[in-house]
């Protein structure tokens, strides 16, 4: 069952979705740790899925079996989304709560939410920009 889900930051700035689905099929092989995502949305907007949905990924510790993880590529040290990867995480994040009966004021939330971990960390250090966040995330329902 999915009840909810979780928005993250990918921890190495400028890098693309290839390289960062790259790197967790990587951690299946060697088993160094264990970190996953649902899907993977790069700089350029692109979208790759890595996890199935009817599976678990391994992103937000006591949550991870209840929601969908979505990993965000960012182009600097700020963690702030680009323009086309912020459009694309909201039809994402949208369609999600659509397929999955999902209000997005309740059950959208950071990876900040479930552990405390600065993750996404622009939208921790700016709580205004997650509001807003949610709210185009409830206009793409409405369209």
């Amino acid at each position: 069952t999915i009840d909810g889900v979780v928005v993250h930051y990918v921890g190495n700035p400028g890098t693309s979705a290839a390289a960062n689905r790259s790197f967790f099929a990587n951690l299946a092989v060697t088993h160094e740790t264990y970190a996953s995502a649902h899907f993977v949305v790069g700089l350029e907007g692109e979208v790759i899925q890595c996890v199935p949905l009817t599976e678990i990924a391994y992103a937000s510790n006591e949550r991870n079996a209840d929601t969908v993880a979505i990993e965000v590529c960012h182009p600097d040290e700020t963690g702030e989304f680009s323009d086309v990867t912020y459009d694309r995480v909201v039809e994402l994040t949208a369609w999600l709560c659509e397929e999955f009966h999902l209000d997005p004021q309740t059950d959208v939330i950071r990876h900040y939410d479930v552990s405390g971990k600065r993750c996404p960390l622009y939208y921790v250090e700016n709580p205004e920009a997650w509001t807003a966040f949610l709210a185009d995330v409830t206009a793409q329902l409405e369209e």
